[in-house]
C-alpha cells in the first residue's frame, strides 16, 4: 500500500529562529573565549593579577570571563571599574550583565554609552532592546550603526527588521551578515533565493539563483545549521547525488531535525535497507513527524501487521497529517471494513485531502450513491486530483452526457492521465477530428495503454499505401512501418486484436513463423479471429487436422467462416452429417455471404444424405 504522504512536505520550514541572546553581544571581548578549562583558569589568574595592579583592560577582560562563566556577582565590580575608566567593551558587557539580572533599562543605558563610544556589539544590543519595546525607528538606527561597523549580528538583526517591514534592502544586509559568517543569515538568504525558484527547485532560466542558494545552504550547514543541512540534502537528492544527500540528512537528523530523519528513512528504503529506514522513521515519528508515522504504518501494513499499521496511521493523524486518516481509510477498505473506511475518508476529505475525497466518492458510487459521489469527485477534481477528473468523465459518460464527460476527460488528459487521453482520442475519432485523435492516442500509447497503441496503429494503418501481396514463405526484407511498431507494442501487452493484426502483417510479408506465433498467442488468449487465421495458416502448410482443431475453437466462439471451413472439411472427408451440422452453424452465425454459401452447402449435403 502506498503512503500518500508527499515527500515535498519535508521541505516546508517553520518560523525563523529568533536572533541570538543578548549574551552574544560580548563579541567586543579582546580575548578568545573558546579555551579549554585549564587554559581559561590560567588566563583568569593572569588577568586577575593584572587587574589588581589597576590595569583597566585586564579588569574588562576578567569581568567578561566571569560573566561568560555565569559569575555575575564576581564580574560586576570589575566591569563597573573598567567602565568608569572609559572601557567601552566593559560598558557593553555591564549592559549584558544587568540585562541578565532583569534590569533592562539600566542595561540599555550602558549599551548606549558603549555604542556612542563606538562599540558595534553594544549598538546591536541596544537596537534589539528598542525593537523588543516596539520602537522600530530607534531599533533601525542602532542596528544600522552596528551593521555599518561590520558587526555580523548587527547586520543580521537589521536584515530581520527590514524584512519584517517588507523593505527591499533586507536581502543586502542578510547577504552581508552571511558573508561575515552568520549561519542563520546564510540559511535565510538561501531560503529567500529558493522562494524565487519553481516547485521542487526547478530553477527555470535562473540557474544562478539555484546555485547560489545551494552555496548558502552549504555554508550554513557546515556551521551546524540543521535545517540548512536538511534543505541541502533535498537539493542533492533531487540531483541524484544520493550518497552526499544521505550524509547531510544524517547530520541534520543527529542534530534533532525530524524531517531529515524521515527523509533519510526514505533514502534508505529506496536503497533496499528497510530495517535502517524503520529506525529513522521511528525516531522522526516519535519527534512528531506525521510523514514518518505514515511511512511506518505503510511498512507494517506491507508486513501484514494491520494493528501496528493502524497505530502509526493514528499517530500521523494526531501529528496533524491528514494522510494518516486517508491511509486509515485505505487500510479499512482493504479489510472490507467499509463503514470505517468511509468514516476516515470523510475525515481526511473534509480536511481538504483530495485523494481521500476521490476515494470517498468511489466508495459511495460502489454503494449505489451516485448523487452523493458526484460532489466529492468534483471537490477532488477542483483540488487537482487527476483521477477524480477522470472518474467524473466516467460518471457523466454513464449518464450519456458525452459533452460534459469529454470536458472532464480532457482535463485529466491534459494532466497526463493515460486512460483519459485514450477516451479523448476515441471521442475525437468519432467526431472525425483525426489530427486531435492521433495526438491524444499518441499520449495514451506512450503512457502504456495497449488499447491506445492499437487504435493509433489503426489510424496510421489506414493512411498506408497498399502493400504488394507476397506468397507465404517468400523471404521479404521490407522494414516495419510505424503502424506495425504500434501494433507490436499493443500485441506485446496482450492486446488480442493487435496480435491478430501483427500476424496478418507478418503473413503479408511472407513471414510464416512470425504470423503463426502471433496468431497462436491471440488464439490461446481467446481470440476467435486468431484461431481462424491460425487454422488458415496451418491448412496452407498442409496441417489440416490441426487447422480443424483451431477452426472448431473459433466456430465454438461464434466465428461463421470457421464453421463454414469445418463444414467443407467434413464434406470432403465424406462425413456428411457432421458437415451438415457445421453448415447449419455457419448459416446461423453469418455474415450474409457466409450464410448464403453455407446454406447451399447444407442443402447439397442434405440431398446427398437423402439420396
Amino acid at each position: 500500500m502506498d503512503v500518500m504522504g508527499d515527500k515535498a512536505t519535508l521541505l516546508e520550514t517553520g518560523s525563523f529562529v529568533q536572533p541570538a541572546d543578548f549574551s552574544e553581544s560580548t563579541g567586543d571581548l579582546s580575548q578568545p573565549m573558546d579555551r579549554d578549562e585549564t587554559g581559561e583558569a590560567a588566563e583568569e589568574a593572569r588577568q586577575r593579577l593584572a587587574a589588581q595592579t589597576g590595569d583597566v583592560e585586564a579588569m574588562s577582560v576578567l569581568g567578561a570571563l566571569l560573566l561568560r562563566r555565569g559569575d555575575l556577582d564576581g564580574a560586576e565590580p570589575h566591569l563597573r571599574t573598567a567602565t568608569a575608566a572609559g572601557d567601552r567593551a566593559a560598558a557593553n558587557n555591564l549592559g549584558v550583565l544587568l540585562h541578565q539580572r532583569g534590569y533592562a533599562e539600566d542595561a540599555a543605558g550602558w549599551w548606549r554609552i558603549a555604542a556612542v563610544a563606538g562599540s558595534a556589539a553594544a549598538a546591536h544590543a541596544l537596537g534589539r532592546h528598542h525593537r523588543e519595546r516596539g520602537d522600530e525607528p530607534a531599533a533601525e538606527y542602532w542596528l544600522r550603526q552596528s551593521a555599518e561597523q561590520g558587526h555580523a549580528l548587527g547586520a543580521y538583526a537589521l536584515a530581520d527588521l527590514l524584512e519584517h517591514r517588507g523593505d527591499t534592502g533586507a536581502e543586502q544586509w542578510m547577504r552581508i551578515a552571511a558573508e561575515r559568517g552568520h549561519r542563520e543569515a546564510a540559511y535565510r538568504l538561501a531560503r529567500a533565493l529558493d522562494r524565487r525558484l519553481g516547485p521542487e527547485g526547478d530553477v527555470g532560466d535562473d540557474h544562478g539563483a539555484g546555485a547560489e542558494a545551494e552555496q548558502w545552504y552549504r555554508q550554513a550547514a557546515a556551521r551546524g545549521h540543521r535545517r540548512a543541512a536538511l534543505h541541502l540534502g533535498a537539493i542533492l537528492e533531487r540531483r541524484g547525488a544520493l550518497k552526499e544527500a544521505g550524509r547531510w540528512y544524517l547530520t541534520s537528523a543527529k542534530d534533532g531535525e525530524a524531517r531529515a530523519a524521515c527523509a533519510l528513512g526514505f533514502l534508505l528504503r529506496d536503497a533496499g535497507d528497510t530495517e535502517s529506514a524503520a529506525v529513522w522513521w521511528l525516531r522522526a515519528a516519535q519527534d512528531g513527524d506525521g510523514n514518518a508515522a505514515n511511512a511506518l504504518g505503510a511498512l507494517h501494513a506491507e508486513r501484514g501487521e494491520p494493528q501496528t499499521a493502524e497505530r502509526w496511521y493514528r499517530a500521523a493523524m494526531d501529528a496533524g497529517d491528514d494522510n494518516g486518516a486517508y491511509n486509515l481509510g485505505l487500510l479499512c477498505a482493504e479489510q472490507g471494513r467499509t463503514a470505517q473506511a468511509e468514516q476516515w475518508y470523510r475525515r481526511a476529505a473534509y480536511a481538504g485531502h483530495r485523494e481521500a475525497a476521490n476515494a470517498l466518492a468511489i466508495l459511495l458510487l460502489q454503494g449505489g450513491d451516485a448523487a452523493g459521489a458526484e460532489p466529492w469527485f468534483s471537490k477532488a477534481a477542483e483540488a487537482g486530483s487527476v483521477d477524480a477528473a477522470f472518474n467524473l468523465g466516467i460518471l457523466f459518460a454513464g449518464r450519456a452526457e458525452e459533452a460534459v464527460a469529454l470536458r472532464w476527460y480532457e482535463r485529466a488528459a491534459a494532466a497526463g492521465h493515460t486512460e483519459a487521453a485514450l477516451q479523448v482520442g476515441i471521442a475525437r475519432l468519432r467526431d472525425g477530428d483525426e489530427a486531435e485523435a492521433e495526438r491524444h492516442l499518441r499520449c495514451a500509447a506512450g503512457g502504456g495503454s495497449a488499447e491506445a497503441a492499437y487504435r493509433l496503429a489503426t489510424v496510421l494503418d489506414a493512411r498506408r499505401p497498399p502493400v504488394p501481396a507476397h506468397s507465404l514463405g517468400e523471404p521479404v526484407h521490407t522494414e516495419k512501418s510505424e503502424c506495425e511498431e504500434w501494433y507490436e507494442r499493443a500485441a506485446s501487452q496482450g492486446h488480442r486484436r493487435a496480435q491478430v493484426r501483427v500476424g496478418m502483417l507478418a503473413a503479408a510479408r511472407g513471414d510464416v513463423l512470425e504470423a503463426a506465433r502471433w496468431y497462436r498467442e491471440a488464439a490461446e488468449a481467446g481470440s476467435r479471429n486468431g484461431a481462424f487465421n491460425l487454422g488458415l495458416l496451418l491448412a496452407r502448410e498442409g496441417s489440416d487436422p490441426e487447422a480443424a482443431v483451431w477452426w472448431a475453437r473459433a466456430a465454438d466462439a461464434g466465428h461463421g467462416r470457421a464453421a463454414l471451413r469445418l463444414a467443407l472439411v467434413y464434406a470432403r472427408r465424406g462425413e456428411l452429417a457432421e458437415g451438415q451440422r457445421w453448415a447449419d452453424r455457419a448459416v446461423a452465425l453469418g455474415p450474409a455471404e457466409v450464410s448464403e454459401r453455407a446454406a447451399r452447402l447444407r442443402d447439397a449435403l442434405r440431398e446427398e444424405l437423402s439420396a
